[in-house]
């Protein structure tokens, strides 16, 4: 049986007092939670802090994003190996706002998850439609491209190390939440996908919600057979919200 899990991606947020709090309180909270896995996914600048803090606590941590190179002339990139001195488990690639806002290709995501998963990290391979994919009845098409990118460059079986995030753009930030039919849907196809290259492999794999799932609608969506937890932003940025996601997926 998969193991659920739930990661929070605070994107740029924070401060080194409001981590300080947020962890605090998760800490306070975890022992209740566990079956569920628990992850947080800081700003860089936050993982020495975020490190010192939950290291000896079940709550695992990683990075938002990574570099596709090792090292060199890249100013501003972060590697994998500089994300493992700060014993990150895992990285976040191919979010959405990566790809539209920073013009990240499919080819580009699935080098990500390849050094991620060379380098021994946990890559976390976000797929989603925007709304207009979805208003023109693509969403299948575009989750299949951007999954194929990764199984071209890597195989199927590289997939097993990793986790899926499926994120409908539009839900993203915005308030609206795929319903748990909805969800459920886009989780099953991920999965016969996969399947019908390796069932192994496609029993195996954790594929998340990440469409502003939340205190409230958590329970709906992890009740979902495919839905094995959740990519959460906002929610993750509040402690005790956190944890009642946390609890569901317990």
């Amino acid at each position: 049986m998969r193991r659920p899990l739930v990661a929070g991606n605070w994107k740029m947020n924070g401060s080194r007092a409001s981590i300080k709090a947020l962890l605090d309180g998760i800490k306070q909270g975890i022992g209740a939670v566990t079956r569920a896995e628990v992850v947080v996914c800081a700003p860089y600048i936050y993982l020495p802090d975020v490190e010192a803090q939950l290291s000896g606590s079940p709550v695992a941590w990683g990075a938002q994003n990574l570099s596709t190179e090792a090292s060199g002339a890249y100013t501003g990139e972060i590697s994998a190996s500089m994300l493992l001195d700060f014993h990150c488990r895992y990285v976040i690639v191919g979010h959405s706002e990566r790809r539209s806002l920073y013009g990240e290709t499919d080819a580009v995501v699935a080098k990500k998850f390849a050094v991620a998963r060379a380098a021994g990290l946990v890559p976390i391979l976000c797929v989603g439609e925007t709304l207009a994919e979805r208003e023109q009845g693509i969403t299948e098409q575009v989750v299949a491209r951007q999954l194929q990118a990764v199984i071209d460059l890597e195989g199927v079986a590289a997939l097993a190390a990793g986790v899926i995030a499926y994120e409908p753009v539009w839900a993203i930030g915005t308030g609206k939440t795929a319903s748990p039919e909805q969800a459920q849907e886009v989780h099953a196809f991920i999965r016969r996908r996969i399947a019908a290259s390796d069932a192994a492999v496609a029993e195996k794999v954790q594929i998340l919600y990440g469409g502003s799932m939340n205190a409230a609608n958590a329970a709906a969506l992890l009740a979902q057979a495919d839905i094995d937890g959740g990519l959460i932003g906002g929610a993750s940025l509040k402690a005790e919200d956190f944890l009642t996601i946390c609890r569901a997926a317990n």
